[in-house]
């Protein structure tokens, strides 16, 4: 695997790197002025810049397990990382997004499955917080569907969990920042963006 990495870097280094040297020049000179914020889970099925399409320096990235955006009194670094892209960097857009088959939603569902993972049963309990919600909305549900709810139950809440962020609420508020939710299909490609005037989360394929 090492020797594929350093091939992978060879790689880049020849081709990629090679054809965009004044971005990297720019970015290494001038800094990072990415526009938006993307929370993400840490699966590796899930990649930002290749999803959106986006250059280097567009998106500043965070990465956690389940996508969580943490509660004002649990520090830490995601919370860091939110608190200087809206306040060092001025990013104008943050996107929360889950998806599909996501371990640590199956987790909450599913305690016992994680029960001898001690740091991911502890990381689950304290910040995904939707599982008595799942089963009070979504008891008929079953399987992959009950799985799916879940997911995008977990996005909005971490969205409203930005909101109690003062510096996030009070741009949020003076139309500043704008917030969006999103879940990406891995088997599919597809990307749902939650729309709050219908409740639902639709494909962006359709727009």
């Amino acid at each position: 695997m090492k020797q594929k990495l350093v091939k992978g870097i060879h790689s880049f280094q020849r081709g990629f790197f090679a054809s965009h040297r004044e971005l990297y020049h720019q970015l290494a000179t001038a800094g990072q002025q990415p526009e938006t914020l993307f929370i993400t889970c840490s699966d590796s099925r899930v990649d930002p810049n290749l999803i959106t399409n986006s250059a280097p320096g567009e998106l500043f990235i965070v990465r956690n397990v389940g996508n969580v955006v943490p509660n004002v009194d649990l520090p830490g670094g995601t919370a860091a990382a939110i608190q200087y892209a809206v306040e060092v960097l001025n990013v104008e857009n943050v996107i929360v997004c889950g998806h599909t088959q996501c371990g640590a939603l199956k987790a909450i569902l599913d305690p016992e499955s994680v029960a001898h993972l001690d740091y991911v049963s502890r990381w689950v309990k304290s910040t995904i917080d939707v599982k008595k919600l799942i089963e009070e909305k979504y008891e008929h549900l079953v399987g992959e569907e009950k799985l799916n709810a879940a997911i995008q139950e977990n996005v909005l809440a971490q969205i409203e969990h930005l909101r109690q962020y003062s510096f996030v609420a009070d741009r949020m508020d003076a139309g500043k920042l704008q917030v969006n939710g999103w879940v990406f299909d891995v088997g599919r490609g597809e990307v749902y963006d939650y729309d709050p005037d219908i409740g639902e989360f639709l494909s962006l394929s359709r727009l």
